[in-house]
């Protein structure tokens, strides 16, 4: 049974996909004062919860059986990422579920702000009558620009053409395609888009990169009476900055829903800056994207407890694709390397400082993710760590001095290849196999090219090539009641050295490697327990 604890007040109808699965118990508690929630936290395999609980390194450390986080929106600003890698704690948030809400603020508040709205009502419920003193703006005619044409800002282009608004976006991680399709001009720069535009709006993330990226600088550089706006994360927009400008005149107006400290302190001068629309991050504040976004957590947290199912994780080497058809590739690759070490410990290296993947075309969008598992199957079997996973693989691969790397090659002689190398010392070994749908082979192991299927229990000998070994070694298995699934002989010439990779069934014991280790002509027997997962 796998404990979730469900917070700050998460829709009922994401909670109601977790209470749906009988091995899921589920409490819902409110957002809790910090000192309780560790208390409780390590009785929890998963946590969802919006942006009121921080999910810190005290508390990620208190919690030994957590495996996943879950945030019910896009940010993960309040989660210690990081180190929830570290810890082998999949991070899976909600990344599309609020795109249609923000990407209609965008243009309520435009709207709200070029045609006086707030000031309207305002003086409408004051008894006033101003119609004279609001003379508004029309959105058609003005050109739009676009700071990064993701999910919203490829949602808020689609409306903008609708107004009957030219666009232009700058976004260097976009196709031109990409840009063709949405019928926006692409800018080379930042301040190319600066330049152009005559309202701005902001849609990427909050990184080193784009923290302050629109400052004094970039505002002097806009045309004059330009309208800014920023509903993605505060501190993109340089706030000082802005609150000058402003009060100089040289902005028609600036619209923020989100800020660098939330809330917004009483005394902040944005809040009496003129030509302002100010609202208290509300840009997911949608019955619709709360629905959404707890649906699209909930799933994302029910598939990684019950079906290991991480494509949803922030913090995994995601592979391009469906992850289930990556599936196969990525077993593969575990097995390469579970092997590989195998063999080199009992060639005597004990400690692994490099492990290499190369991978056919058909499997490059996957790389990433193959060289953790690649890492997972090289370290699981020397390593104490229970949360030893795609997520925190190559975290601790590196901490323990194992240089990783990861290529894609033509050479491997079909497009869902595999290789692994790995070595320590002088040693050096390579395991290669083929990745299908239906089916995962090892290839290759050194030199020797073998075709097995490697499952439960794979025993590699090497030994002379003489007649009557597999008889000999055929009888020692059957003795010991070990049921043979395949066995493949191969040689490297006539008489030379040959290596048998036969997969059993059942756990082979060391009685039994014994017995193979003494037959005539037998040089190493080596018996690799290959885990399901």
């Amino acid at each position: 049974m796998h404990r979730v604890l469900v917070t700050d007040d998460i829709d009922a109808e994401g909670v109601a996909i977790l209470s749906a699965e009988p091995s899921l118990q589920v409490d819902e508690v409110p957002t809790l004062p910090v000192a309780e929630l560790h208390d409780r936290i390590g009785d929890y395999d998963a946590i969802v919860g919006r942006s009121a609980t921080r999910i810190t390194r005290e508390l990620l450390e208190k919690a030994p059986r957590l495996r996943v986080v879950g945030r019910a929106g896009v940010g993960v600003d309040n989660i210690a990422v990081d180190v929830a890698t570290a810890l082998g704690i999949a991070v899976i948030n909600a990344p599309a579920g609020n795109t249609v809400a923000v990407a209609e603020l965008v243009f309520g508040a435009l709207i709200g702000l070029l045609r006086q709205i707030p000031r309207a009502a305002t003086g409408m419920a004051a008894g006033k009558w101003e119609r004279s003193d609001l003379l508004g703006r029309e959105l058609k005619g003005k050109t739009l620009g676009i700071v990064g044409l993701g999910r919203i800002g490829s949602e808020v282009a689609l409306r903008a053409h609708a107004f009957g608004m030219p666009v232009v976006a700058y976004d260097p991680y976009v196709s031109d395609e990409r840009f063709t399709t949405l019928r926006v001009q692409r800018c080379n720069s930042l301040d190319d888009l600066l330049g152009e535009a005559n309202i701005i709006t902001v849609h990427t993330p909050l990184t080193s990169d784009t923290r302050g990226m629109i400052g004094k600088r970039e505002i002097d550089r806009m045309q004059p009476r330009t309208v800014l706006v920023n509903m993605a994360r505060g501190g993109i927009i340089d706030e000082d900055a802005l609150v000058a400008a402003l009060h100089a005149d040289q902005l028609r107006g600036a619209i923020l829903d989100v800020f660098t400290a939330e809330p917004l302190k009483v005394d902040h001068p944005l809040r009496t800056a003129p030509r302002i629309l100010l609202t208290p991050h509300l840009g997911a504040n949608s019955v619709e994207a709360q629905r959404n976004v707890a649906k699209d957590v909930c799933i994302g947290v029910r598939d990684a407890l019950l079906r290991q199912d991480l494509s949803r994780s922030i913090n995994v080497a995601a592979a391009a694709g469906d992850w289930a058809d990556m599936q196969p590739a990525m077993l593969l690759a575990r097995r390469c390397a579970a092997v590989a070490r195998s063999l080199l410990a009992d060639q005597g290296t004990r400690a692994i400082n490099q492990l290499t993947v190369r991978c056919g075309a058909a499997l490059a969008g996957g790389s990433s993710a193959l060289l953790s598992s690649a890492a997972v199957g090289a370290m699981e079997s020397v390593l104490e760590n229970d949360r030893l996973n795609l997520i925190n693989a190559r975290t601790v691969a590196d901490a323990r001095g194992i240089s990783l790397s990861v290529g894609v090659s033509n050479d491997l002689g079909h497009p869902r290849a595999i290789e692994v190398s790995m070595g320590g010392g002088m040693q050096q070994l390579s395991v290669a196999g083929v990745a299908t749908p239906d089916a995962v082979r090892l290839t290759r192991i050194g030199a020797f090219h073998v075709d097995v299927n490697p499952r439960d229990t794979l025993i590699v000998l090497t030994n002379h090539d003489v007649p009557g070994v597999i008889g000999r070694v055929g009888t020692v298995l059957g003795e010991s009641k070990v049921n043979i699934a395949e066995y493949h002989q191969a040689r490297l010439a006539q008489g030379g050295d040959a290596l048998a990779a036969i997969t059993v069934d059942g756990i082979v014991d060391e009685h039994t490697r014994t017995a193979l280790m003494a037959l005539p002509d037998v040089r190493s027997a080596s018996i690799i327990q290959l885990r399901d997962s």
